[in-house]
């Protein structure tokens, strides 16, 4: 999900530039985007954070009344609604052509349909403070298939040794030295493979859907709008519809959709251009500390001293394979 100037190219018709532009870049407001909303920053970054750390916490609740597809289904829906609503007060138009809705639902599959499933599946395994921090991963699988998919991205000893910083914090939070007692594999697995599956959409995102012509807000509804009808399409196939609606449950997936999907992305798309999207980008270290406490606090979940101590660890390296040079010293570690 990036964005470009609608003035620069007709919505839907991307530009012909075999440069590719960095997501970073495509999102830099320009001094005229600086303004803010009326509400301090600081308070919508510390909301943002709040909201998608909690998100855990509503997946928790939602699979305790619906099959895993559904909930990611009705977290789509609601999150859907929320954006293609302000898409449409805002009389924004959304992309056209067969090959940019084509890139949108692969995207949508890779962002969405796909990890908000594996993570849905992986909480009836795991609690949700370990799923909560398996998804501060993604910057380390996201360094691990920049190096071998975008040829601007260049190792680093710095970020080689973040990667590694980060796998020793994950196997910590596993608790490795004995044997993985008390974790379930298949649940991690899951929880783990969703979060590389954000790393694999950014970068399919940043490859094909970096130049649309179209707002970034009208390509991020389009994109929900296409995964919900992919997961409406799968869910009746491998999970039998609900028969009831109990209310925690429902209102967890309300919750998680309108407001952990649609309105977050609300904040996040207003602080990326008010105060760029390094900064904005930043709660994604916040997460993981929010959904161990909300998990422990709110759901009664056991917390061993390894997973607060490998989850700081995971975001160490984290840090490190997102960090860059000082200006001037361009090629150093």
């Amino acid at each position: 999900m990036s964005t470009t100037s609608p003035a620069a190219t007709p919505c839907g018709t991307p530009r012909r530039n075999p440069a590719i532009q960095p997501v970073r870049a495509a999102l830099r407001p320009s001094p005229a985007r600086r303004k803010g909303s009326g509400v301090d920053w600081r308070i919508r970054f510390g909301a943002l954070a709040l909201i998608w750390g909690c998100s855990f916490l509503f997946i928790k609740l939602g699979t305790d009344g619906f099959a895993p597809l559904y909930v990611s289904l009705g977290r789509m829906v609601f999150g859907t609604a929320v954006l293609l609503a302000v898409v449409a007060v805002k009389r924004e138009r959304l992309p056209s052509g067969p090959r940019v809705w084509g890139h949108l639902a692969v995207a949508a599959f890779l962002l969405n349909s796909l990890p908000f499933t594996l993570f849905a599946y992986a909480e009836l395994r795991v609690s949700s403070s370990l799923a909560g921090i398996c998804n501060a991963t993604t910057p380390l699988w996201g360094m691990v298939l920049s190096l071998v998919a975008l040829s601007e991205d260049r190792p680093t000893r710095r970020r080689v040794a973040g990667l590694g910083i980060g796998f020793l914090g994950v196997l910590t939070v596993l608790g490795a030295w004995q044997g993985f007692s008390g974790q379930d594999p298949a649940g991690t697995l899951m929880a783990l493979v969703a979060s590389a599956s954000y790393a694999v959409g950014w970068i399919y995102v940043r490859r094909n859907l970096s130049s649309t012509g179209c707002s970034h807000l009208a390509t991020s509804g389009s994109q929900l709008l296409v995964g919900t009808v992919q997961l409406a399409v799968v869910a009746p196939l491998f999970s039998p519809l609900p028969v009831s609606f109990p209310a925690v449950p429902l209102l967890a997936v309300l919750a998680l959709g309108a407001l952990g999907t649609g309105f977050a992305f609300l904040v996040q798309y207003g602080l990326v251009a008010e105060v760029g999207p390094t900064t904005a980008t930043l709660t994604t270290y916040f997460i993981p500390v929010v959904a161990t406490v909300a998990g422990v606090a709110l759901l009664g979940e056991d917390l061993s001293w390894n997973t607060p101590v490998g989850a700081v660890i995971v975001l160490a390296g984290a840090a490190l394979t997102q960090s860059r040079p000082k200006a001037g010293g361009a090629g150093r570690p």
